[in-house]
């Protein structure tokens, strides 16, 4: 196995024996970068000089016998989280040159265990898309098919996992920005229960719905990275002060005694039949590993939240992007005849044309006249929804849905359909907007094409997510297929 396929824990084991440097591995991850970014362009920055420099150190730690489970291993950040003296663009012309003064609350985390970052990652602007096409710098390639999209928004992360850029990445997750990319590429990807990591220093999209999360080849390894980035955190006010467990007691890889839940709204019109076949097929696995099936669960509101979704965050969305305005940071328009066009223009050519169009969204959602009949509405929606998802967590431990209605589609082909590009998240939606965990796990092919399961847990089960999802894992063979590219 290349050094660049090993997954955390096997890096981990080797480092810790000596059998491998961080340095040597971090160099394969670079020429592996440098043999397969051509293709697939999941890089927004390439840190090469800072990662074999922190690589260093890492070996340096190892030696004194300082070697925690993501010591010296290289991975991979989405850009939208602040990395002191590296820039931090949310692949913005708006912030293409911002390099922040201070770390994300992740960084520092991942930094105290002797992370090495190898680069930043593309994504769709400040996260508003589903498919990584409206980087305002490049595409991403999907690397099981060059001619499709890897999802998005966390496309450059997901597709870096599974390309070998990167052993693993964080990505956030507003809409299905970590679970979508990750079924798309056949990589494991984890929304959190939402509070239970912090968001300072993460560029705010929608602060009621964000949530950083990890991106990796295993389940093994998601719970390794949930050990270190999850706990409260003063600095950020919606942060939850609840202990964190060690997730990896929780990859028991039986079922038994777990009652799984599969909603019927799920599998109804909009679902390509693959997609159904193989997630029944991985839900017939689940039974197989001791789980008790229910077919009669029932979340109605469902149809209503793609809608929900689009008025609240694009809501949010508006507030959070009034601060760029060309004054304290970013770009800013100097040929302007007075402080608000330079405003104006600042706005005109900085934001492209998704981000545009959601703040168009959240002005008129909440403009006067309309606050009542779209964003009050919206949010008794997302009350309703919440609800609902109480009601079955109420009898059944996790519920299991498809990650996406499709296969990864073709590059371009819903560019110019704004509703059918937001169709890509029907399924991971009302995971944000009920603020409870999600996870996305390989769960098998259609035309050589990956497709996602995604497991969901009532607030702060990661333990029981990660647990069904590792026993999945260990009884399949997906994760250990990888793209040629």
């Amino acid at each position: 196995m290349a050094q660049y396929d090993l997954t955390i824990h096997e890096a981990h084991r080797l480092l810790k024996k000596g059998e491998i440097s961080s340095a040597e591995l971090t160099k394969a991850v670079l020429e592996r970068v440098d043999e397969v970014e051509g293709k697939v362009c999941s890089f927004v920055t390439l840190t090469k000089d800072l990662a074999l420099d922190q690589a260093r150190q890492a070996d340096e730690r190892i030696r004194a016998g300082a070697c925690s489970p993501l010591t010296g291993v290289p991975m991979l950040l989405k850009d939208n989280m602040c990395t002191k003296g590296t820039r931090t663009t949310c692949s913005s012309k708006m912030l293409e040159n911002f390099v922040p003064p201070y770390d994300a609350t992740v960084v520092e985390k991942l930094n105290a265990q002797g992370m090495v970052m190898v680069g930043k990652g593309n994504m769709d602007e400040f996260a508003m898309g589903s498919s990584t096409e409206n980087s305002a710098f490049h595409l991403t390639h999907n690397p099981w098919d060059l001619e499709r999209v890897p999802g998005g928004s966390s496309g450059g992360p997901a597709t870096a996992v599974a390309a070998g850029g990167a052993i693993y990445a964080l990505g956030s997750d507003t809409g299905g920005s970590i679970r979508q990319p990750a079924g798309f590429c056949n990589v494991v990807g984890l929304k959190p229960t939402y509070g239970r990591v912090s968001r300072y220093g993460l560029v705010a999209f929608a602060s009621s719905f964000d949530q950083i999360g990890p991106v990796t080849k295993d389940v093994t390894d998601c719970a390794l990275v949930l050990n270190v980035i999850a706990g409260h955190d003063p600095r950020d006010s919606t942060s939850v002060d609840r202990p964190v467990p060690d997730y990896t007691k929780s990859l028991i890889p039986d079922l038994k005694d777990l009652r799984v839940g599969i909603p019927k709204e799920y599998f109804a019109e909009g679902i390509e039949s693959g997609v159904e076949q193989v997630v029944r097929q991985a839900i017939g696995k689940l039974e197989e590993l001791g789980a008790e099936l229910d077919w009669d669960v029932s979340l109605p509101s469902t149809h209503a939240a793609l809608a929900c979704y689009y008025i609240i965050a694009p809501s949010e969305a508006m507030a959070n992007l009034a601060r760029y305005d060309g004054v304290k940071y970013g770009f800013s328009a100097r040929d302007a005849e007075s402080m608000w066009d330079a405003m104006g223009k600042t706005r005109q050519y900085g934001f492209g044309p998704e981000v545009k169009r959601r703040i168009m969204l959240g002005t008129y959602a909440l403009s006067a006249g309309y606050h009542e009949a779209y964003y009050l509405k919206a949010q008794k929606v997302r009350t309703l929804i919440t609800r609902e998802f109480a009601d079955a967590f109420a009898k059944c431990d996790v519920l299991v849905t498809p990650t996406s209605p499709t296969v990864p589609f073709r590059i371009g082909e819903r560019v110019d359909d704004p509703l059918q590009m937001y169709l890509a998240d029907v399924c991971t939606q009302p995971v944000n907007i009920a603020g409870i965990p999600g996870i996305s796990v390989p769960a098998g092919f259609v035309d050589g094409l990956p497709v996602g399961m995604q497991i969901m847990g009532k607030p702060f089960s990661e333990e029981i997510l990660l647990r069904v999802a590792f026993a999945y894992e260990q009884a399949t063979e997906w994760r250990q297929r990888r793209p040629a590219v």
